[in-house]
């Protein structure tokens, strides 16, 4: 622990980890600048991650990316935000960028933010998936449960109608998958689903254009096909009308 420790004591290979929690593979030259840092200082934090295990690299041809080392590493990076001290906006930019990725974002493999709490309130309200609201209950807390008292691993299951329903959809589900995987979205603090539910749910998104990438970081944007679809197949107006909570059908 004191190793990982020390590694993420350092900002910039904390912003390295973070420009690479989406799931993509980067060049060191784009992590550079999402760091903030030299080509020279970036190199010296990559080798010190990959020796650590927190990220692995893809040679090709001429070039290396940089990856994280698997969904317990984009984990990690979503706990400790979790459990982070927010940082003060200083300016318009910061203050977009973090609206954004607030509002919709890529964790890893899945759909996180607004949007994917939303979407995991639908599926649980449609009874496409079984289990808890995902919401704390403060007054039930023990010990040291961490957010409010509700669980990383969320006891949800698949149902055969939200296994027909999601199929029809475009979700590429694999076969069996009953038990379904959830974690706590660092920035709402309720649960988004996570795992293969998740990333079938993200794929079928991406794969009818309801959302894009955002050019520089991790947010996601969701395209004017993607507000009809959520409107007509989920329930879910977008973008929000209120900035103070996710509902799913508001």
């Amino acid at each position: 622990m004191a190793a990982v420790g020390q590694l993420l004591a350092d900002r910039g290979r904390c912003r390295i980890l973070l420009a690479l929690a989406d799931g993509r593979a980067l060049p060191a030259s784009v992590l550079a600048a999402e760091a903030g840092v030299r080509p020279s200082t970036a190199s010296g934090h990559l080798r010190k991650l990959t020796e650590r295990g927190l990220i692995e690299v893809l040679p090709t041809g001429r070039y290396r990316y940089y990856r994280l080392a698997g969904p317990d590493v984009a984990r990690l990076v979503e706990v400790i935000g979790r459990l982070a001290p927010t940082q003060p906006v200083r300016s318009l930019r910061e203050g977009t960028r973090a609206h954004a990725l607030r509002l919709a974002r890529r964790c890893y493999d899945h759909i996180g933010g607004r949007l994917g709490v939303a979407v995991t309130d639908t599926l649980r309200e449609r009874g496409f998936i079984e289990g808890p609201d995902g919401t704390p209950d403060l007054a039930a807390v023990r010990g040291d449960r961490l957010a409010g008292g509700v669980a990383d691993e969320g006891d949800y299951r698949l149902t055969a109608k939200g296994h027909q329903e999601l199929v029809t959809l475009g979700a590429m589900l694999p076969p069996g998958l009953g038990a379904v995987r959830c974690c706590i979205d660092w920035t709402e603090q309720r649960h988004h689903i996570a795992g293969a539910l998740g990333r079938a749910v993200l794929e079928a998104f991406d794969t009818a254009g309801w959302i894009m990438p955002a050019a520089t970081h991790r947010a996601l944007r969701v395209t004017a096909r993607g507000v009809a679809g959520l409107h007509e197949h989920f329930g879910i107006a977008w973008p929000p009308a209120s900035t103070s909570r996710t509902a799913a059908g508001s």
